[in-house]
């Protein structure tokens, strides 16, 4: 039987195995052991009517007939078998024989077995043959012990005769106990007549098939008793872990109960139904008297019958008491479920009661934390009550004798302790939450007095106390305001550190020394001035002593000294407090400030209370998302409430606001603190976090992911009961724009704090996290519009950041050998929108908007690219200040750009400039660090150098004037032939020696770095001025390499352009006019601030002259603005155009050796690529 096993009620009572065990009352147990013993008895008695085969099982084989077991016993008791003539008996399987034989021998009682069997053979009309077979096979498969074997040997005279004689030489053989019988008469000498059949003499009736009926009967009785006593056994005690099991429990143990009534009750109709059958032939024949095998069955009948009774009383009353075992252990596993959920919500209640600070920073902390701890405490009373309730429901079950009062009454106990915890907990943080506010109040009371008596002294204007009734009235306003100081000021230092000792932290205890000191300091001031003010109308009501009229002596009034004295008081009149100006991490200083100065600090500490307030509340909404939305998605318990459609969808939903909530809660919000007390250096703060800031980036990119997410199952019950528990007004999508909101609201405070700290330490240091927020947002507007590109197929990070981006209208012409083709559309512009990136430009088509939210962000279809290696700009086209060009390949293909306004204009022309720029300064760099040897191959290898102009008009190669082939490709001769007048106008080397030699292996970039001066001039190269060189990279920006002949670049003194008229929509290169460089005249393409002494600060757009070329690409320059002199950097200026208004424009190419700079005579200035420029 199994052990009564069941759950742990208390903690002491744990089995080494790891099963635990349940307390049961005396009578329970002594109703499970009677239950026991019945079940077991029942067995026993099932066991010794087992069989190991069933009739049922060889019927086939019993109906052959050819062993039977009529019932009747020798002289000893020894039950006999018979094997009556069966001439198939050699045909048999062993099988067969074996399983018969076992059945037979199994019938019989285990001491009529123990006895031995008696056979008799009947072989009377058989051979000696199939005798000696029979033989033979029954003793090589007899299962049981044999007394002896009778054989009726065969009655003809042959086969009696050889069966005598063979007999005695085989007796050996057979090793059993065989006696030969000539005739029935002789087997009546060792068998009674009356046990035998009517086939052998006997008087027993014997019925082959009545006989396998009962037998069939009988075992399948026994096997059902069978059946129902392991069903029995098997019930057990065992009892669940948690309601649900016990539930489940109690209702299969009750559906178990009421199927073995049942099958008991069918057992004992069939047992009767049997009995009956048994004693049939008592009821028809009161004489018959039964064998021993029909009286064996007769008694285990009835055995079984009788225990089957015994058993089901047992059952019955086991039934009852385990049935209340399991209600009990049902109320109990609801208990304890209820117990784990109460503990559970009492934890989380005082781990959140814990984070509630008593010790605040600012009046609105305090009004904040007191609030928030008052909602919290309406939902721990909730669970408070709840607690109690089930504390008392367990005092309920223990009266009511629950069997596991050892561990209900602890539990009772354990929450009951908690609840006094946290009551207890929150009554005291409450009561020193308002005593922190009361403390705050106080502090602000005082410091708005101080504060309003700083304005009320800087009111009182001097001409107004120049009379004696002004001067009066201001005395008597201040007496006034000072009557009011005791219910505003605060009392003793000494007593307010004592009443307000449990909530002075050490920030709140620097503040109450700030307001004493401050409060000192105006109450001195207020002394100053009362003093001043007493003085003044003391002076004018002086009463004037009347005096004789005598002219020559003058009043007493008008003197100087009298005059002075009455002018005394206007050193009284200027305001001079102390206040203290707070520095970070430092202790309080004082410093005289004035009146506007102190009302700048005020309106400072204002928008960084704001700042720290809104942060704080921020913070707390990201947590309350997160905790009641986010984490709720993972609760098994609103599983069922959660649409598919949001499965493992958290993090499309809610983005990174977590990583966004961590860094605030820890690191931004704390940074934040620390400059409370000086908030005209709070930008340093959020410049050192900057990067840290970008994390919105991503959040705003995935915000249209979220919002379509979130309309799809705004509805869903998940999100009415997360918004149920947390009592919020608004629904998720608001709480899910608040990053968005957060991100933009940090550059209106710092607007704020920057207007009012002009002139402070952290202006510059405001000024710049203004601008890098700007930058975020600016970044992240650029990017929701760059994720709404479609049709692009490359990979849009290879293209380096994005700069800028916004809708123009585009004009395109073509240029197809030597004709220009202009779009048939050239008179309706094409509307695209223009992605500025560090390596490409992007012109895509604005795409309607559709949908709602953030599906109603317009979509871009991707058009066209180019390369900014391969592009150059002209700032000004057709005379419009809103249009500028993009073109590339030698302005076969020109992009006429318009944009909606001049600002806008200018914005991308100064970006792109930058961007070839960029490009132009890594080339340099980059070339520079490249040997000059390994760039060109030396003269020495007949190597010619071709003059290369980036001033070259593409209206020249067509044109056969002599004067216009100088800037055409064309080899340069040796150097015997340097003074040829075909040549006077390549680049001059510079007359340094020890260059020379390398300044035959490079190209310069004329016009740029060195342009051509009059012979005689200040800037000629006979005046000492040396030429810039530019070390030249065999494979610039990954191009191929060049020929053999090296090129130089040389400027011509003429170049082409638009002329200043001419409308370039509609005009051809090949028409530009020439004009001529000025020399020595150049502009600032980027700021350059000064580094040295020596070194010139400039502006872009400047203009500077230049005096004198210097080493390492340093000029030194005139500013003609300003006519200062000083160093600038060569790589920073571009040349100007003389009689021409100048305007830039920038090219670098894929197919240029660096990307080169030019000018144009006409409005726009234009630059071509090295690629331009045909060999």
């Amino acid at each position: 039987m199994e052990v009564v096993r069941g759950v742990e009620e208390t903690e002491d009572m744990q089995e080494p195995g790891g099963g635990r065990f349940v307390c049961i009352s005396l009578g329970e147990m002594e109703s499970y052991y009677r239950y026991s013993r019945c079940c077991q008895r029942l067995d026993d008695i099932l066991q010794r009517e087992d069989a190991p085969l069933c009739a049922a099982q060889i019927g086939s084989e019993l109906q052959k007939q050819f062993a039977i077991l009529p019932g009747g016993r020798g002289m000893n008791g020894s039950p006999i078998i018979v094997f009556p003539e069966f001439p198939e008996f050699s045909e048999l399987h062993d099988e067969e024989i074996q399983s018969v034989l076992s059945y037979l021998t199994s019938i019989p009682s285990v001491a009529a077995s123990g006895v031995g069997f008696i056979l008799v053979i009947d072989r009377r009309l058989d051979r000696w043959a199939a005798v000696r077979a029979t033989l033979l096979r029954i003793a090589g498969s007899f299962p049981g012990n044999l007394h002896l074997v009778l054989v009726l040997r065969p009655t003809t005279l042959f086969q009696r005769t050889l069966s005598d004689f063979l007999f005695k030489f085989n007796r050996d053989e057979f090793k059993m106990k065989v006696v030969m019988l000539s005739s029935v008469t002789e087997l009546h000498a060792y068998i009674d007549p009356g046990q035998l059949t009517t086939e052998l003499g006997g008087t027993h009736e014997y019925h082959h098939d009545s006989w396998i009926s009962h037998r069939t009967a009988i075992e399948a009785f026994a096997l059902m008793v069978k059946t129902t006593a392991q069903t029995l056994q098997a019930f057990g005690t065992e009892l669940a872990n948690d309601a649900e099991a016990t539930t489940n429990l109690l209702h299969a143990h009750t559906l178990k109960t009421d199927q073995m009534k049942e099958d008991l009750q069918v057992a004992q109709s069939q047992g009767g139904r049997l009995l009956d059958c048994i004693n049939e032939p008592l009821q028809t024949d009161p004489d018959y008297c039964m064998t021993h095998d029909e009286l064996e069955n007769l008694a285990t009948v009835q055995r079984l019958l009788g225990q089957l009774d015994e058993t089901e009383t047992a059952f019955d009353d086991f039934w009852q008491r385990h049935r209340t075992k399991l209600e009990h252990c049902l109320q109990l596993r609801h208990f304890e479920h209820r117990f784990r959920e109460v503990r559970s919500q009492l934890d989380v209640t005082s781990e959140r009661l814990c984070g509630f600070s008593e010790v605040s920073v600012s009046p609105a902390h305090a009004e904040h934390v007191l609030r928030e701890l008052s909602g919290h405490e309406d939902k721990a009373c909730e669970v408070l009550d709840g607690a109690l309730s089930l504390a008392c429901e367990g005092d309920m079950l223990i009266e009511n004798g629950h069997y596991a009062e050892d561990s209900i009454r602890p539990k009772c106990s354990e929450l009951r302790a908690v609840c006094k915890d946290i009551s207890s907990t929150l009554r005291s943080k409450k009561s020193l939450l308002l005593r922190a506010m009361e403390l705050h109040h106080s502090l602000d009371a005082a410091s708005r007095w101080c504060e309003e008596g700083i304005f009320l002294l800087a009111s009182q204007s001097v001409d107004r106390c120049q009379s004696q009734d002004g001067a009066e009235a201001a005395l008597q306003e201040l007496e006034r305001y000072l009557d009011t100081a005791p219910q505003h000021t605060l009392p003793d230092r000494s007593a307010i550190c004592c009443q307000y000792e449990a909530v002075l932290s050490a920030q709140l205890r620097d503040q109450v020394e700030r307001v004493f000191q401050k409060q000192s300091s105006v109450e001195e001031m207020f002394e100053k001035r009362r003093v001043s003010l007493k003085k003044l109308a003391a002076k004018q009501t002086r009463p004037v002593q009347p005096v004789a009229p005598r002219p020559e002596v003058k009043s007493p009034l008008s003197s100087p000294n009298q005059q002075r004295k009455d002018r005394r008081y206007s050193a009284d009149n200027v305001i001079c407090k102390k206040t203290e100006s707070p520095v970070h991490n430092s202790s309080t200083r004082h410093a005289s400030l004035s009146e506007e100065e102190e009302n700048l600090a005020v309106l400072r500490r204002h928008v960084m209370n704001e700042l720290l307030e809104t942060e704080r509340v921020y913070v707390e909404e990201l947590l309350c998302v997160l905790e009641g939305y986010a984490a709720e998605m993972e609760n098994p318990a609103l599983a069922h409430l959660l649409p598919g459609t949001l499965l493992n969808k958290k993090d499309v939903l809610f983005g990174n606001m977590s990583e966004i909530y961590q860094f605030h809660r820890r690191t931004f919000l704390k940074e934040l603190e620390a400059y409370t007390d000086c908030p005209e250096l709070v930008g340093r703060c959020f410049l050192q976090r900057m990067k840290d800031l970008q994390i919105y980036e991503a959040y705003c990119q995935n915000k249209p992911r979220s919002e379509s997410l979130w309309r799809q199952c705004s509805d869903c019950a998940f999100f009415q009961e997360c918004q149920r528990k947390l009592e919020h007004k608004l629904g998720l999508d608001s709480y899910l724009l608040k990053p968005v909101q957060r991100i933009t609201k940090y550059q209106l405070l710092l607007k704020e704090l920057l207007k009012y700290s002009k002139g402070c330490d952290g202006c510059d240091d405001l000024q710049a996290a203004l601008s890098s927020i700007l930058g975020i947002l600016k970044a992240v507007n650029d990017s929701m519009h760059l994720i709404a590109i479609t049709g692009y197929e490359g990979n849009m990070s290879e293209l380096g950041r994005l700069l800028m981006q916004g809708s123009f209208s585009v004009w395109t012409e073509h240029k197809k050998g030597h004709a220009k083709v202009k779009d048939l559309a050239r008179f309706k512009p094409m509307q695209r929108h223009l992605f500025l990136h560090q390596k490409a430009l992007l012109f895509c088509k604005r795409r309607e908007e559709s949908g709602e939210g953030y599906e109603k962000a317009p979509s871009y279809s991707f058009k066209h690219s180019l390369s900014m290696s391969a592009v150059g700009i002209t700032e000004n086209a057709k005379g419009d200040n809103k249009k500028f060009e993009i073109w590339c390949n030698s302005r076969e293909e020109v992009f006429i750009v318009q944009a909606p306004t001049t600002e806008i204009k200018t914005a991308w022309v100064n970006e792109i400039r930058k961007v070839l720029t960029q490009q132009l300064q890594a080339y340099r760099d980059a070339s520079q660090q490249k040997s000059p040897d390994s760039v060109f191959p030396s003269p020495t290898n007949s190597s010619a150098s071709a003059s290369l102009s980036p001033f070259r008009s593409n209206g020249q190669k067509n044109q056969k004037k002599p004067e216009e082939k100088k800037s055409e490709l064309s080899p340069v001769p040796d150097s015997n032939s340097c003074s040829s007048p075909k040549h006077k106008d390549e680049p001059v080397t510079s007359p340094t020696t020890d260059r020379s030699s390398v300044a035959k292996k490079r190209f310069t970039l004329q016009g740029f770095s060195n342009l051509k001066s009059p012979k005689g001039s200040a800037l000629s190269p006979e005046h000492g001025s040396k030429r810039h060189l530019v070390k030249s990279d065999p494979t610039p920006f990954g191009f191929k390499a060049w020929n053999k002949a090296s090129l130089s670049v040389d400027a011509t003194d003429e170049i082409d352009g638009f002329s200043s008229g001419e409308d370039p929509m509609n005009s051809d290169p090949e028409d530009e006019v020439e004009k001529k460089l000025a020399p020595g005249k150049y502009t600032v393409v980027a700021d350059c601030e000064k580094a040295g002494p020596q070194e010139l600060s400039v502006k872009s757009g400047e203009m500077v002259q230049l005096i004198r070329e210097g080493e390492d690409g340093q000029w030194f320059v005139k500013n003609l603005r300003t006519s200062k002199e000083g160093w600038v950097a060569a790589a920073n200026l571009l040349s100007l155009i003389s009689e021409a208004k100048s305007s830039q424009s920038l090219s670098s190419s894929d197919g240029s050796v660096s990307g080169n700079l030019s000018t144009s005579s006409s409005c726009s200035e234009t630059y071509t690529s090295f690629s331009d420029i045909k060999p």
